[in-house]
């Protein structure tokens, strides 16, 4: 790690972890380093190791050190999206003949990862609900190499127990990988927990401004995040500089909106029990949610997704998604601004007819930083008071 300070806390680490300011002119802000190559003194005399930027660029070391830091892993690397990182732990860790157990209710892309692509290279795996431990621990094979989680879940909002499942996993020969999109290391610490690795979409709450795609992976290993590094390099699906450049922008003020999200969804999540059109709400905040306790117990706070079901099926599930005015109808989630969608036609689809298949009759929010009161207007009215 290049930081000069001793501070573990997360909101001082957001701010300063990897970013050195800038040795020839002093700016606190590490520069877009938009370069292809490097000027070597003499062959194979790199400065600072840098020659080509696939290989390594100064901005996103910059953002790699600091998502190390974030997740207290020993490796970070960052990517064009999160499932460009998915991809790359996927071909550097299994091999054809290995097994994986995956969420009965990951997410769509992910799911689709593993069905129709990483299938086709030999590589078996079954679902699970990782909320129970023995459900995970009976799907394991002697072929296991991965246990993967979501907590929260994309669009369920299920919980799973993370040190539960590390210790599956320690009893095992599988490694455990913590998608810890949802929470962001702000709010969830999976390497302190037991997990092996975590996965992001920094797309998500790390950029959470709605203006970039990314996504990382943090090695709790440095063994494991050198093969990694390899695989990166070799693959070669890295994080533009600007694109890293506007995630650490992000970053830095973290810990301050997730802090809102979590504020704002609770209220979003009190309110929706109570209205008559509303069947259930999915929300680890609520008391009466059966992953309450363990999310209480591992995370500083709820997050700011909010799913819900709608009484009338799935058109009045649509029909609240086309009402909506101030929540923005959209795919993705994590941004400043608070979106609405219909996840069984939109960004489940591809889990349609398979064990991941979402109720039709589940709206999922991704609750912003607008004023509270606007938010609880536009459901109600979306909702029909």
């Amino acid at each position: 790690m290049s930081h000069q300070y001793s501070s573990q806390n997360l909101e001082t680490l957001a701010i300063h972890a990897g970013n050195t300011a800038d040795p020839l002119t002093g700016a606190v802000v590490p520069p877009i380093y938009q370069v292809s190559t490097y000027k070597q003194d003499g062959v194979g005399g790199l400065r600072g190791g840098y020659e080509y930027s696939r290989s390594a660029n100064p901005t996103r070391t910059a953002l790699e050190e600091n998502l190390a830091a974030l997740e207290g892993g020993r490796r970070g690397l960052a990517f064009a999206s999160g499932l460009a990182a998915e991809d790359c732990l996927l071909r550097t860790l299994l091999e054809p003949g290995d097994h994986v157990v995956i969420p009965n209710d990951a997410y769509g892309g992910t799911f689709r990862l593993f069905a129709k692509v990483v299938a086709r290279w030999g590589v078996e795996w079954s679902v699970a609900d990782t909320s129970d431990p023995a459900q995970v621990r009976a799907a394991l094979t002697d072929k296991t190499k991965l246990i993967w989680v979501e907590t929260p879940s994309n669009p369920l909002l299920g919980i799973t127990d993370i040190a539960a499942l590390a210790e599956v996993a320690r009893n095992s020969s599988a490694r455990l990988v913590v998608d810890n999109t949802f929470a962001s290391p702000y709010l969830q610490q999976p390497i302190a927990l037991g997990a092996d690795l975590v996965v992001h979409s920094l797309t998500k709450y790390m950029g959470g401004h709605s203006d970039v795609v990314g996504g990382a992976l943090v090695a709790a290993d440095a063994e494991v995040g050198e093969e990694l590094a390899y695989h990166q390099n070799a693959m070669g699906a890295i994080a533009g500089p600007f694109d890293s450049w506007l995630v650490l922008r992000g970053i830095k003020t973290l810990p301050v909106r997730m802090d809102r999200h979590s504020e704002n969804a609770g209220r979003v999540a009190e309110m929706l029990t109570r209205h008559p059109k509303v069947s259930e709400v999915l929300y680890p905040g609520l008391p009466d949610h059966p992953g309450h306790e363990v999310a209480a117990k591992q995370m500083k706070a709820f997050g700011g997704m909010v799913s819900f079901r709608v009484e009338g099926g799935e058109e009045a599930a649509v029909e609240v998604c086309n009402r909506a005015r101030l929540f923005t109808l959209g795919e993705s989630l994590g941004g400043v601004e608070s979106l609405i969608e219909h996840p069984g036609r939109m960004t489940h689809a591809s889990v349609a007819g398979s064990a991941l298949e979402v109720p039709a009759d589940l709206v999922r929010l991704s609750v912003g930083l607008e004023a509270i009161d606007d938010l609880l207007a536009d459901l109600q009215q979306a909702l029909g008071r």
